[in-house]
């Protein structure tokens, strides 16, 4: 039986590239040839617990921003045909690729499994290089949250956290239209990215009274007399616990906050002024609905600037040290070796 390469959560801290059988797909599967796949902040989470919530009984396999060229169909597949270039949605079909499932990305075939219900794989256009297609999926998290956030042309929004979702809202904020966006993080390295990607002025918590120059850069409105900066939308993308209660306790009335971070712990959030100020509070997870609404503005605005590091499967460990240090980059892609991109 042939092996292939496969990245695996062994424990906390314990990652491994494992020797494992080559998929082979079942009557309603399809087997991709993972030609680029980006390391995730939510992968970076699953290390540090050893798996999706903490230790898992079997290796997890992890990996799920993707794209390649479909290998093999099962008898039941139809409407995709063999060498196809795609991206995967890896919650397609309850798949879970990559996160808590049977299958992960970083890996150079990938079952996925259930592709006859035409749920996962989305083809992409002959322009559009695997490495740019791999975006599709963590820009759509960053442009799922703008579309929450209603954000219009003309109105002043701030972006909390420059990693690859926050750089992805950045970059849907500009296509959409909005053109004063201010981007926040603690790395430069990052905000220098955001900066490529359309934000208007960035600002680094270290050094920056980040209350104050928001007021400068987007004015004042009165609550109850007392001045309240005047941003109208912020998107949290950083995590951090006292983000989400500094937002809250300056923002303008009516302003509109869109949460994307993944907080794993509880945080304490003022309600009183949420409801003075009748602000509008949302979630948001996963992508789009549909896939191509990602793979268009892929194709109309250059994203490149989000990958920072690129890297073979092999190489993996040292790629996985670079996405974790934000001081040295942004998107982190592994080539992951068997599609010709």
């Amino acid at each position: 039986m042939s092996e292939q390469l496969q990245v695996n959560i062994h424990g906390p801290g314990d990652v491994r590239v494992d020797r494992v059988a080559e998929p082979t797909p079942g009557p309603r599967d399809a087997v991709v040839r993972v030609a680029a796949c980006g390391i995730c902040g939510s992968d970076l989470g699953y290390v540090r617990l050893g798996g999706l919530m903490g230790p898992t009984r079997s290796p997890m396999p992890i990996g799920h921003e993707l794209s390649g060229v479909v290998e093999s169909v099962g008898d039941e597949v139809t409407g995709i045909e063999v060498g196809t270039r795609v991206v995967v949605d890896p919650q397609g079909a309850a798949n879970q690729i990559g996160n808590g499932g049977s299958e992960g990305a970083f890996t150079p075939r990938l079952l996925v499994r259930n592709a006859a219900g035409g749920e996962s794989l989305i083809p992409i256009p002959g322009d559009l290089s695997f490495e740019m297609a791999a975006l599709a999926e963590p820009l759509g998290v960053g442009m799922r949250a703008v579309n929450q956030s209603r954000a219009q042309a003309g109105e002043r929004a701030v972006v909390f956290g420059a990693g690859p979702i926050g750089l992805a809202a950045v970059a849907t904020l500009r296509y959409r239209g909005v053109e004063d966006v201010v981007s926040v993080d603690y790395s430069d390295t990052r905000l220098a990215v955001a900066e490529r990607l359309g934000a208007g002025a960035t600002l680094n918590p270290s050094r920056d009274d980040v209350p104050a120059r928001l007021r400068e850069l987007h004015g004042t409105s009165l609550v109850m007399g007392a001045p309240m900066t005047g941003s109208d939308v912020y998107i949290e993308a950083s995590g951090a616990a006292p983000v989400l209660p500094q937002i809250i306790e300056g923002a303008k009335r009516g302003a509109r906050v869109t949460v994307v971070a993944l907080y794993r712990e509880a945080i304490s959030i003022n309600f009183l002024l949420v409801m003075m100020k009748e602000l509008e509070l949302r979630g948001s997870i996963a992508q789009p609905d549909d896939w191509n609404d990602m793979l268009t503005m892929l194709s109309e605005v250059d994203l490149s600037p989000m990958i920072t590091h690129r890297f073979d499967l092999s190489n993996f460990g040292e790629a996985l040290a670079v996405a974790q240090d934000p001081e040295v980059g942004a998107k982190v892609m592994v080539a992951c070796g068997a599609a010709n991109a």
